[in-house]
């Protein structure tokens, strides 16, 4: 039976995708020196918030996705991140393949707003494995699953993350309006005859006394 186990290496960001992607740097191990035809491979990959540590100003930006300090030790709870597809393919002893993770910049999905609330240290990971092992074994092709409890931790660098969310969108964050709210923004950006968007809701900010 083969005895596989994960390790990640390492990460960076994906120069030439379409979209901000991080490629997660794995190595595959199999244990028992036995040739390995192919893994289809499924990946969860997780966010355990409470493996860190936290500053003032981060407590103040994570108000939105956990709520006030006092509560952490109910809110604070690992949440899915990616779930991720990928065909390993054979080998003998040991691998090394990418797992490459999409991106959004979308503040709604509770990962952005957890990610861009952070400002240095490493994002706390937890990789968990299932899928399919092929080798061949004295009657032909032996299919064995990836045993569920297989799993490889990482402190994702958060400048990681923000070097892709840069890449695509520097200096920038997106916001998700209804149709009411975007057209009463448009009105009011037609009327005080602003260029920009920014401009738009910088002054709606400051006649709030939001802004200086």
């Amino acid at each position: 039976m083969a005895e596989v186990t994960f390790e990640v290496l390492g990460a960076e960001v994906e120069r030439f995708a379409f979209t901000p992607t991080i490629a997660l740097h794995l190595r595959v191990t199999e244990a028992t020196g036995s040739p390995v035809g192919a893994i289809a491979l499924r990946t969860q990959v997780r966010v355990e918030p409470q493996r860190r540590a936290y500053d003032g100003g981060d407590e103040e930006r994570l108000l939105e996705p956990f709520g006030p300090k006092g509560q952490w030790a109910e809110s604070l709870r690992p949440f899915l991140w990616a779930q991720l597809s990928t065909s390993i393919g054979c080998f003998q002893g040991s691998t090394e393949f990418d797992l490459p993770v999409a991106c959004t910049y979308d503040t709604e999905v509770a990962a952005t707003s957890y990610l861009a609330a952070l400002r240095q240290g490493d994002i706390p990971l937890v990789l968990l494995f299932s899928g399919t092992v092929f080798s061949c074994g004295p009657r032909g092709l032996v299919a064995e699953p990836v045993p569920w409890h297989l799993e490889a931790r990482y402190g994702l660098p958060v400048s990681c993350w923000r070097g892709a969310m840069d890449r695509f969108f520097p200096d920038s964050r997106w916001l998700r309006l209804s149709t009411e709210a975007a057209d009463a923004l448009g009105a009011f950006k037609a009327r005080e005859a602003l260029p920009t968007w920014d401009q738009a809701v910088a002054l709606l900010l400051e006649r709030a006394g939001e802004l200086p």
